[in-house]
């Protein structure tokens, strides 16, 4: 018995596998309380929690207390001379003509600076000022802060000093190891920037995160919580509390995962990822494998861990539309979330979402959403449309047909910038569609961009719980090497693959279900930033390769130089089986409809069912809209293929 639950703005989701058969659940999320939705759902699918061997999680609670600033009190303790780092920052503009930037300000108010310095050898050239660094414990302490921050110059290379403050603080009996953040743990890789924003970052949510993850642990059985990571992996809940920052961009990445591993069960590994929900729509470009990077950012604050290249944009099934001052129609990025939700839900709400116009047009039907267990105001969707209607001058179907192209275009450009942005042709791909609201939008956008092909899984509502049942464990490990000899990389990548041998070790894995992958970022030397390949003996030459498919040119002749050695350390899980049946001449039968759209029930189309649009096809989790001059057939694995035949 394993179960994945990933908590959304909307719906809590889960997919449970008993070894034979997937069964899967949904139920409004709360909002104030996320586990409390998590644990009904489990208790709803299992009766007795103790039967559970394994439940993934997907978890935005870290997310949330960034986004919403009610993270843990903190300190940052840093190297005297450099207290500014976090007010200062890289003083990149966002918008480059705008008058009046918003920056964003730093997690961390109080910082505090200890007399120390190293070189960039990591020799000592100031040993640490202890009785300095007790004055600024002694301040820390009246403070009543939660969690402190350590961030010294050059500690990447010797961490000497860092490890020291870290002494100090637990001798005095002032805090736990886990309430130190030390930058030289949680990111040993030079930008003395980014570092010190990733170890802030790591103590404003750890406590937040821990408190979380322990109220889960207390209700369910011991050793069988796992979380998901911002690269699609997942951690033990015991590491995550310890690491709580590996989750910060985690939500959207396990239906990455999920996605790419059903595409490639039915022969698809060229995919873009379609995940529209509640509150917003999450894309990404999988060519052959999810792409992962080193960095990123999270509400203007730079994150240096690896995430899934993922495009976010405000367009989900509650995203509210409005009109401006000037008549002007927006839709998102605000949300309507789960309470109290698009007005169609009967909870009462009171704006027009893209939800209720998918209502109006005849696209959400009340009696199969979700599965009959919530009835559909459709009545009251209408009235407020028309409201709105009126304000725009047109009839109550055209301005809910027009909130639907509004919202089809803000994921057209969130596509556009995961692909044509990057180099790559989406007409090469197919789409992969997914989320409660991913069917309803998918033929349309891919019409827009000329993607030939649309898939939707067979539980395309509840695909980012289901990747939560086939994400790997995944450890990372990172040390910067630049300036230093080959043979000291060398000595460099066997320290990490050790630790990363003895860590998988300690998590259960055998040796037969270890997977190790050392990577190494590499630059031309004068370049400011760098390019991640697989180190081997030929890494140089793969570097100009890299450069050449993301830039356009290669300059062969140029010195390069090793700067960052990483090592991904996989932890093969077992993952479930998929149900999948030989394609046959499968008869088609429909449950309703009108004379412009026909009505079928996914639950009864079986490998081989093909039929025509437009069409919708109703099931419990998710809804698909098939328009005029697309077909739709039943693939071996349950998927619904659908291809524009005109």
């Amino acid at each position: 018995m394993i179960i994945g639950v990933d908590i959304g703005g909307t719906f809590t989701d889960l997919v449970l596998s008993d070894g034979q058969s997937l069964k899967i659940h949904k139920l409004l999320s709360t909002p104030g309380k996320p586990a409390q939705a998590m644990l009904d759902g489990l208790r709803q699918m299992g009766g007795d929690l103790t039967a559970f061997q394994r439940i993934g999680h997907g978890s935005t609670v870290a997310t949330n207390a960034i986004l919403e600033r009610k993270g843990a009190r903190c300190a940052l303790i840093t190297t005297a001379g450099f207290p500014d780092l976090l007010l200062i920052g890289r003083q990149n503009r966002p918008v480059l003509y705008d008058l009046h930037p918003h920056i964003a300000p730093p997690l961390i108010e109080h910082t505090f600076e200890v007399p120390e310095r190293l070189d960039h050898t990591g020799t000592i050239l100031t040993p640490l000022d202890l009785d300095a660094l007790d004055q600024a414990l002694d301040a820390i302490a009246a403070l009543g802060v939660e969690a402190v921050a350590v961030s010294l110059l050059y500690s990447y290379v010797n961490p000497i000093h860092e490890q020291q403050i870290r002494a100090r603080i637990i001798a005095r009996g002032q805090m736990t190891e886990d309430q130190i953040a030390l930058s030289s743990d949680v990111l040993p890789e030079f930008r003395e920037y980014e570092r010190t924003s990733t170890a802030a970052l790591e103590a404003y949510v750890r406590p937040v995160m821990s408190r979380y993850l322990s109220e889960l642990e207390r209700a369910l059985p011991p050793n069988t919580l796992s979380v998901m990571k911002s690269d699609g992996g997942v951690i033990s809940a015991r590491t995550a509390s310890k690491q709580a920052i590996l989750t910060a961009l985690s939500g959207p990445a396990a239906g990455v995962i999920g996605a790419f591993h059903l595409a490639s069960l039915a022969g698809y590994t060229d995919i873009i990822t379609l995940d529209m929900g509640g509150t917003s729509t999450d894309v990404a470009l999988c060519p052959g494998i999810p792409i992962r990077r080193a960095d990123s950012e999270i509400d203007g604050l730079p994150l240096r861990t690896r995430v899934i290249d993922i495009e976010t944009v405000g367009a989900g099934g509650g995203s509210i539309a409005r009109l401006d001052s000037g008549g002007v129609l927006h839709v998102g990025p605000e949300s309507a979330g789960a309470d109290p939700g698009p007005i169609v839900y009967g909870r009462g709400g009171r704006e027009v979402t893209v939800s209720d116009a998918n209502a109006v047009l005849g696209r959400l039907v009340s009696r199969y959403f979700l599965g009959g267990s919530m009835p559909l105001d459709i009545e009251a969707a209408q009235q407020a449309l028309a409201h709105l209607a009126k304000a725009m001058n047109l009839s109550v179907n055209d301005a809910a047909a027009g909130i639907i192209r509004l919202a089809n275009t803000n994921i057209d450009r969130a596509i556009r910038r995961v692909s044509i942005a990057r180099g790559y042709d989406p007409r090469r791909f197919s789409l992969f569609a997914f989320g409660g609201a991913g069917g309803l939008h998918a033929c349309r956008v891919a019409e827009g961009l000329g993607i030939p092909r649309v898939i939707i899984p067979r539980h395309p509502g509840v695909l980012c719980a289901l990747g939560l049942l086939v994400a790997d464990v995944t450890i990372d490990y990172s040390k910067s090497v630049l300036g230093q000899s080959t043979m000291n990389t060398m000595v460099v990548f066997d320290h990490l693959l050790r630790q990363a041998h003895h860590d998988l070790e300690a998590e259960g894995f055998t040796a037969d279900k270890m997977v190790f992958s050392p990577q190494i970022d590499v630059r031309y030397v004068g370049q400011a930033y760098e390019l991640t390949v697989p180190y081997h003996i030929n890494y140089v030459n793969l570097f100009h390769e890299a450069h050449a498919e993301r830039y356009g040119y290669a300059l062969r002749d140029r010195e390069v130089e090793a700067v960052t050695a990483r090592v991904q350390a996989i932890g093969l899980v077992d993952k479930p089986t998929f149900p999948h049946e030989p394609v046959t001449d499968a008869t088609v039968q429909t449950v309703g409809g009108t004379k412009e759209v026909t009505l079928y029930d996914r639950a009864q189309l079986h490998p081989g069912a093909r039929f025509v649009g437009a069409a919708v096809v109703v099931q419990p989790d998710s809804t698909t809209f098939v328009p005029v001059g697309w077909a739709a057939e039943v693939d071996t694995y349950y998927n619904l293929i659908l291809e524009k035949i005109f």
